[in-house]
């Protein structure tokens, strides 16, 4: 009779090693996602570049934006600063009468149609119509989620 001296038969040691692997990879993956997932986005940062029109209109564009913004958490304000603080208008980015809308008194135009708030697109504001054609009125944008004020411009700018 001969002896057989192996402990475990090669196809259960593969096994073996492959649940070690995977058991192991699992438990790296959770203990960084657990870590990564408490770190806080930073508040985003944006500049523009403001344009007045011959017909009235005013368009505003993200010359930069360090990161790109849900439509739904961004909303858009006019001010008037003439006499304190007076709220002209207001509303948020995805709303159906300002996103993508052509010939709103304020419509946001998302460039790459990519229904996020990114470098490149831009608000037309019908100044003449809302009555802030005056230069005492500012344009702002807030990023909601951070409760941020992005964009403080007057409008409409002299050219």
């Amino acid at each position: 009779m001969q002896s057989d001296d192996d402990a475990v038969s090669p196809v259960i040691a593969t096994v073996l090693l492959l649940a070690i692997t995977v058991l192991l990879s699992s438990m790296v993956f959770v203990m960084m996602s657990s870590t990564l997932g408490d770190v806080e986005k930073q508040a985003p940062t944006a500049s523009v570049s403001v344009r007045s029109l011959s017909n009235g209109y005013d368009v505003i564009t993200f010359s930069y934006l360090d990161q790109q913004l849900d439509p739904g958490k961004v909303e858009w304000k006019i001010i008037d600063r003439s006499e304190g603080v007076e709220l002209v208008g207001s509303g948020n980015v995805n709303d159906p009468d300002v996103y993508g809308t052509v010939g709103a008194n304020v419509s946001f135009h998302d460039r790459d149609a990519g229904w996020a708030v990114s470098t490149g697109d831009y608000f037309v504001i019908n100044c003449e119509t809302l009555g802030c054609d005056d230069g005492n009125h500012y344009f702002q944008i807030i990023d909601l989620e951070h409760q941020t004020t992005l964009v403080d411009v007057r409008i409409p700018v002299d050219n």
